[in-house]
């Protein structure tokens, strides 16, 4: 179990450098911890994030590859996901990001290793 913890852990710490008003996928971030084939794993660790012992964790920063909220689901309200990404400032239209390519935030480019 150390291993899945520790995996969740670097994806939380990945996730909280996502800038407000970018997002990024669940295959993204796997790429980026060297686990490419992984991106299953991080959606379950987005699925946890919501638990206080992680503090604060933007999980609606993250979507799947095609910009979707595939997560929705796994927040407070299936309408929670939608309003914090429009708080920031991005446009939501029937699930799906608006202009996803133009505010990906990829971090194998944003960060170094």
């Amino acid at each position: 179990m150390q291993k899945h913890e520790d995996f969740f852990k670097n994806v939380y710490a990945v996730v909280r450098l996502i800038p407000k008003g970018r997002v990024t996928s669940y295959g993204a971030i796997a790429k980026y911890l060297g686990s490419a084939r992984s991106s299953r794993m991080v959606g379950w660790a987005m699925n946890a994030a919501h638990s206080p012992k992680n503090g604060f964790v933007p999980a609606h920063r993250v979507v799947n590859r095609n910009g979707e909220l595939t997560g929705k689901n796994h927040f407070p309200t299936p309408f929670l996901m939608k309003e914090l990404l429009e708080k920031e400032g991005i446009k939501v239209v029937k699930d799906k990001i608006k202009k996803f390519e133009e505010i990906y935030w990829d971090p194998m480019k944003e960060l170094e290793l």
